[in-house]
Parts: structure tokens; sequence; C-alpha cells
């Protein structure tokens, strides 16, 4: 699977917060004195969030003596604002709201850590099984089905279509949740609708949508997908809670990096697909480390389809250092 080029060790500070304390599931520490030992995590359930869902499944973070309450969302832009209010500790969502909300109001975010990149057939632009439509240009003037507004899945449409010759202006874009979209679909309210996996598959099991194009192309192939967010304020409240859900996290990557049926697990069970949809989705990479240069990626296409003021967006100042 595809990594990020960089690999950034664990800051000593991190090191020295998991030195003492009890074991941990793996053998080693965990650490003590938590300032907070209940989490509640919101989190868009699609594959790219697999990481959270087996730290939870599995016990790793019980092993770091937390606590973690798993809410599920529509979209990071659903959470934003439940965040800042002190609601969720954790979110895990797109990276282009988090961006957009530091970016345009000042919504003082942290990323806690990478959480997916986009692989091949992960996020696929799906159109009903009777559809005319058989290529990108004949999109034109139609209505794609995307979670949110500017968010991560109308961005990797509007890279598609530019990659393809067309301006993401000549399409219409409607807000539908991802397990909502393959009705959409049958029922013909939209032309196509964008969506991660295991949606995909789901899809097409349900209601025999087909594929039109792969988004891991052009532009956007291998791009950043999803990550963990905090406040600074949150972060610099809990310095140790934040090492401990790292601890765990960081094991869980390890896990649904090289462990399918673990990832097939955690989304039958936080997605809702079946056990046949779960063995034949495609899953993103699941990286060990924060790259800036990689995410940065991501706010340089926000800018490119004017999601993002024209001097753009530096995400090196929302990148958590311990």
């Amino acid at each position: 699977m595809i990594r990020p080029l960089f690999r950034i060790p664990v800051a000593a500070a991190v090191v020295a917060l998991l030195a003492a304390g009890c074991a941990s599931a793996n053998g080693s520490a965990a650490p003590t004195g938590l300032e907070q030992t209940n989490l509640v995590v919101a989190a868009v359930p699609a594959a790219d969030a697999a990481g959270v869902f087996i730290a939870e499944q599995d016990g790793l973070f019980s092993a770091e003596g937390l606590h973690v309450k798993i809410d599920l969302a529509v979209s990071s832009a659903d959470v934003i604002t439940n965040q800042m209010e002190g609601k969720y500790d954790v979110t895990m969502g797109a990276y282009p709201s988090y961006i957009s909300a530091d970016a345009k109001q000042h919504a003082d975010l942290e990323i806690l850590a990478a959480g997916s990149i986009m692989q091949p057939r992960n996020q696929v632009l799906m159109i009903p099984p009777d559809s005319p439509i058989r290529s990108i240009a004949q999109l034109k003037g139609k209505t794609i089905a995307v979670n949110a507004s500017q968010n991560i899945v109308q961005l990797l449409v509007s890279a598609l279509l530019a990659d393809n010759g067309m301006s993401y202006k000549t399409v219409h874009f409607r807000i539908i949740p991802f397990p909502n979209m393959a009705q959409a679909l049958r029922t013909h309210q939209v032309a196509a609708a964008a969506m991660p996996e295991p949606f995909v598959t789901a899809a097409e099991e349900q209601v025999g949508a087909q594929p039109l194009a792969d988004e891991d192309v052009g532009a956007a192939q291998n791009l950043p997908i999803a990550g963990y967010v905090v406040t600074k304020k949150w972060a610099q409240k809990n310095p140790r809670t934040a090492a401990a859900f790292l601890k765990a996290l960081d094991e869980a990557q390890r896990i649904a990096d090289t462990n399918p049926k673990a990832v097939e697990k955690a989304l039958e069970k936080y997605s809702g697909v079946n056990a046949t949809e779960a063995a034949v989705m495609a899953v993103p990479s699941f990286p060990l480390n924060t790259d800036t240069v990689l995410i940065q990626r991501v706010a340089d296409l926000m800018k490119q389809y004017g999601y993002l003021p024209p001097q753009g967006y530096d995400v090196g100042q929302i990148i958590f250092h311990p």
C-alpha cells in the first residue's frame, strides 16, 4: 500500500508520557495521570475511519485507560460547531472542512493524526444501473450528490472534472448523506453520486449502481482524505490523554493497513454493511505519521477550486506537535 514518503519519529515528550503506568494490551506501558479518561469521538462511518473503529473494537483504547464513545457523523462539516462547543473531544473526518473552518473562522483546530490516504477504487463516482451516461463529459448540466458542500467529496469531483477538461461550475451539487445516496441513484434524484467505501460497494449490491469513474486519478491521485482533529485548547489541556489516544490509534492504524479482515469487521459494525459487501470493498491506506507536505496538497486543490482565499492556506499551522 502507498505510504507517505517521510516518516516522523514520535516526539520525546510523548515517549516520556508513555513510559510509566500499567501494562497495555501489547505489553508496553500505558500512561498514568490522564487528564481525561472518557472521550466522545465523532467519525464519518467510511472506510477512512477504520483506525478509530478498530481501536475501540479491539480494546486498544481501553488498554490505554480510555473509555471512548463513538458518534457517527454525516460529515466533518457537521461536527465542527459541536467540537468547538466541547461536545466532542476528537473528530474524524475529511480535511477540507477543518481547513476552511480554521482559514475563514479561526477555529483554532489541530490535526492530531492522519487517518487515510486515497487508493484505487475507494472513492468512486457512481451512476444508476440504467443510466445513459457513459462519460464524464455527459455530466454537463447534471446533478451530482455529495455529502457536504465544499468538502473532500466535492473536491474530488471538481478535480475529476478538471482532468476531463470540464469546470465544476458546469454541474450542480446536491447534498445527500452517504447512506441515502444509493436510494437517490435508484430513484434518479441525481445523475451521479460521489461516495467512498463501503458505500460504493453497498450501492452496487443494493441497487445495482455502476461506477462511472475512479476518483483516484490525476491531480487527486493518492490524496490524503481524512484525519483526527482536536481543538488547540483541548490538546494543551490534555497532553497525556492525547498521548494515550495516539498510542492506541497508532496500533489500530497498523492493524488496518495490514489486516483486511479487521477493517471488514469494523465496518460491518460501524457502517452497517454486510459481510459480503465488507469483504469486496476497496480501502484506503492508513498512514502512521502526519505528513504536512501531503496534506498541503488538499489545501492547494481547495485554493484552485475557490474553497479558500487567493492567498491559500498553510496547513503547517494546524498540525499537532506534542
